[in-house]
Formats: structure tokens, sequence, C-alpha cells
């Protein structure tokens, strides 16, 4: 699983479309849950909206296993690189 997923990032980085902002924000929730585990820290205040959509997003995940979000990073940019 490992592998797919390290070529699953490569392959995100040479997709033909930009995906929306809803998808890219999965992505990286499902990036980093995979990758460092449930979300720390605290969030990001004021108008750092951004950092605060995104820590919303990885926080969604919390509970989920490091291998599963690296299971569904994977098959979310399998149907992203499927639609050219």
């Amino acid at each position: 699983m490992q592998d797919a997923f390290v070529q699953a990032q490569q392959d995100v980085q040479s997709l033909s479309r930009k995906p929306g902002n809803d998808t890219l924000l999965k992505l990286y929730a499902l990036y980093k849950q995979g990758t460092g585990g449930d979300v720390s820290g605290e969030r990001p205040g004021g108008f750092d909206f951004v950092g605060g959509a995104k820590y919303d997003a990885w926080a969604a995940l919390r509970g989920q296993s490091q291998a599963d979000a690296q299971r569904e990073y994977v098959a979310l940019v399998g149907t992203l690189k499927a639609r050219g």
C-alpha cells in the first residue's frame, strides 16, 4: 500500500485538470491523516480561513487509521485520473 500511496502523491501533481476546492481539501486531509495520523495542535483562528478549512477537513478524519486514509487517498486520485 505504501508504494501505491507514494505513486498517488506523484500522480496528483500531474493531473490534467485541477480538482475543485472541496476535492483539494479532501486530498489534503487524507494525505495528512495517512502520513501523520490524527490532527494535533489548535485550530487556526482569526482570518486564516484556509488554515481553518484545512484543519477542519483533517479533524473530520480523526480516528481513521493511517492505512485506511492512504487507501482512500489512492482511490480518490485514481478517480481523478480516470476523469482526465
